[in-house]
């Protein structure tokens, strides 16, 4: 089983049951409860949200730990709305109802707010990190790095792995398939959101209002409903979004 130590406690349990559910007979992103379309579940949620806080001065998360990445460290707790009234029943594309989707809290301390973390890309991620930690033993601590992105990052290059991409679409652009980075000094493998924000800052005409050093991810999460999981940070230069390493 592919390991999730330096993440949430809460999110690593999930993603070992889901491991253990994922022979299912037809991919879970087929189901009915999961195309319905995400925003008719997120205002439910979020107004169950805001009425927990406002009477319990708390907000309704799951524990986790300080090494948790910000994006999937506010794991919302449904039990607490459930058994409060606040909510009658949880999302039928919830992870907790048999969903691909985790639903957590951005900015919790201003203005906290229900976004979605899809489970499928996420699990993908370690997949892909085990056959990389593999390779290394193997070859003498190489990576099966591609075509460099920067100093930092190469993409992976799935031949010298001897496996096929994850056919994981990104939750950004149905239309795509993510694609995966690994960090030439650590090895470790991330998501690419690249071509997601650049798109974006596209399309809303965004790029005369970055600041140099800002995490273009926060364009993801404040123009979508859903947070980029297992990511790095992003900066504008050279009139496009390149991977950082993270601080």
């Amino acid at each position: 089983m592919a390991s999730c130590l330096g993440r949430g406690t809460w999110v690593g349990l999930i993603l070992s049951v889901l491991l253990l559910l994922s022979g299912c007979a037809y991919p879970k992103e087929l189901r009915k409860e999961n195309q319905i379309n995400p925003a008719e579940f997120i205002t439910v949620v979020q107004q169950a949200v805001d009425l927990y806080h406002q009477k319990h001065g708390v907000l309704p998360i799951k524990n986790s730990d300080m090494s948790t990445p910000l994006y999937e460290k506010y794991v919302i707790d449904f039990a607490k709305l459930t058994k409060a009234n606040y909510l009658s029943a949880v999302p039928a594309n919830a992870f907790e109802s048999g969903g691909i989707f985790l639903y957590v809290l951005v900015d919790p301390e201003t203005k906290p707010t229900v976004k979605l973390m899809d489970l499928s890309a996420y699990q993908s991620v370690d997949d892909v990190q085990k056959k990389i930690n593999d390779y290394k033993v193997s070859h003498n601590g190489n990576l099966p790095a591609g075509i460099a992105i920067n100093e930092a990052f190469d993409y992976v290059d799935f031949d010298k792995l001897g496996m096929k991409a994850p056919e994981i679409k990104s939750v950004y652009n149905r239309q795509n398939l993510i694609t995966y980075l690994v960090n030439k000094q650590t090895g470790d493998v991330s998501i690419d959101y690249a071509m997601d924000i650049h798109k974006l800052i596209q399309d809303k005409s965004l790029a005369g209002t970055l600041k140099a050093e800002q995490d273009l991810r926060e364009q993801l999460v404040n123009q979508t409903l859903f947070v980029p999981i297992r990511s790095v940070p992003y900066r504008w230069q050279n009139s496009q979004p390149l991977p950082q390493v993270t601080p």
